[in-house]
């Protein structure tokens, strides 16, 4: 206390100036305490500012480049892009943004039913070098369903037709054994008919470009190739042709007729419903599970004339012919709801819609020929004008079921007026009377009229 005294008393200036210098001390480090918090907090504000602009303007360019890349990007070319795309860095995503050239594909679907003479007029474009052909792919939805009706199997039917025509082959699996092997190119059904699958560079036994039959028996020897490999081959074609019979009506694919990534268009062929019960009534072997799937489609409520005359004992071969006929019940109604859509055709089907009658094609096959080839965009070949007129004009009057040869197929078209007895006529007629007035196909009073082959029973389409 003494020394503090003394200090103050004798060095009051001293005193005087170490207070000031700690007031500058404190006022010095208030302002310091206080002013640093506010400069920080414009710095984070910046920093956020500056942040959002980045990420708002990675998002809008984000933004920007998907929707190039979704609207420029044909879907097939995104698939075959990806597959042919080297391997690239993780780093180096930019190859997914790079533009591609749309390929335009040409997509038809030959709408058809069973004996109607499709095996042969698919043939017409199996042989085309520019067409990657399928014959018959939904055979496997129907036998791995079954036994599903047949109406209840279209919707299935669609949609692997969405999947192949974007050369996605991978639906089959969807139908394949529970526990069995991968399908191969030679497991699809019709495999070993195929040009494609049996030609370069597939299989070394045939080439694309020269018209003629595939052996089967030789085909079976190509080694078998993955799914993924047929694929590849698939994106090559700028035209796909799909020949099928279990699609029943052209108003089921109208859903892929609107869509504006698949070009599709459908030819119709068709055939004189007597003819079609006739060639089903001797194909009945081949046709028991098939005939049944459509047979339980009929609607049980409708009355029908009887199958055949009183007093007829039936016996088993009457039991698969009445199924046989039985199924035109259904047939010959999703026929007309097709005909009369094409009448009046909706957008979606104005334009795309070709309606073929076996007996024109047979009767002058390489004017038909060259109209099918035109609406379709493929070139004529005359490799295959040839090939169509020697085997509608060969010298056998029939040939075996699901079998293309050569024969008189004028002669074959007009088999059912001395076969069929006039009950199964008239029973089909009943069945398809409606069809068969749209197409030109006149109706028969008695089974004179019907066996009298000298009197054409075709008159001019309404199509």
């Amino acid at each position: 206390m003494r020394g503090k005294l003394f200090t103050q008393l004798h060095f009051p200036a001293l005193v005087d100036n170490n207070a000031v210098h700690d007031r500058k001390l404190k006022t010095h480090h208030t302002t310091k305490i206080s002013v640093q918090p506010g400069i920080l907090m414009k710095m984070l504000r910046r920093k956020r500012i500056v942040l959002f602009m980045a990420y708002f303007l990675l998002l809008v360019l984000t933004m920007l480049n998907l929707a190039n890349y979704r609207w420029a990007k044909d879907p097939q070319q995104c698939h075959l892009q990806m597959r042919s795309t080297s391997y690239q860095g993780r780093s180096d995503i930019r190859f997914l943004y790079r533009p591609s050239i749309a390929k335009k594909r040409q997509l038809v679907y030959v709408l058809t039913t069973w004996r109607s003479g499709s095996s042969f007029f698919g043939e017409l474009f199996n042989q085309h070098p520019e067409v990657f052909f399928l014959y018959e792919p939904m055979w496997h939805i129907w036998q791995k369903l079954y036994p599903g009706d047949a109406v209840s199997l279209q919707g299935a039917a669609r949609d692997m037709l969405n999947a192949l025509y974007r050369c996605d082959l991978s639906v089959f699996q969807l139908y394949n054994s529970p526990g069995g092997k991968n399908f191969t190119s030679l497991g699809l059904f019709g495999a070993t008919l195929n040009k494609v699958i049996c030609s370069y560079p597939l299989c070394s036994t045939y080439k694309r470009d020269v018209v003629g039959m595939v052996d089967d028996k030789v085909c079976k020897k190509c080694p078998p190739q993955s799914l993924r490999l047929l694929e590849e081959e698939c994106l090559k074609y700028n035209t796909i042709v799909i020949k099928g019979v279990r699609v029943l009506d052209v108003n089921i694919l109208a859903p892929l007729m609107e869509d504006p990534s698949l070009d599709l268009k459908v030819i119709h062929l068709v055939r004189d419903p007597r003819a079609v019960a006739n060639s089903r009534i001797k194909s009945r072997h081949g046709l028991i599970r098939e005939n049944l799937q459509v047979v339980r489609s009929r609607d049980p409520k409708l009355r029908r004339i009887p199958f055949a005359d009183p007093g007829h004992k039936m016996s088993k071969k009457d039991g698969a012919d009445y199924h046989s006929v039985g199924a035109m019940e259904v047939i010959c109604d999703r026929t007309y709801r097709s005909l009369r859509t094409a009448l009046n055709p909706p957008g979606w089907l104005n334009g795309k819609y070709m309606a073929v009658r076996y007996e024109d094609l047979v009767d002058n096959p390489v004017k038909a020929l060259r109209n099918v080839y035109q609406f379709a965009n493929l070139s004529f070949n005359l490799d295959i004008e040839s090939f169509a007129l020697n085997m509608t004009n060969g010298t056998s009057s029939s040939s075996k079921p699901f079998i293309v040869s050569a024969r008189n197929a004028t002669q074959a078209a007009s088999a059912w007026r001395t076969v069929l007895s006039i009950q199964q006529i008239k029973q089909v007629e009943e069945y398809c009377y409606q069809s068969m007035a749209i197409l030109g196909y006149e109706r028969v009073r008695t089974a004179a009229e019907a066996k009298d082959l000298g009197k054409s029973l075709l008159t001019a389409s309404k199509l």
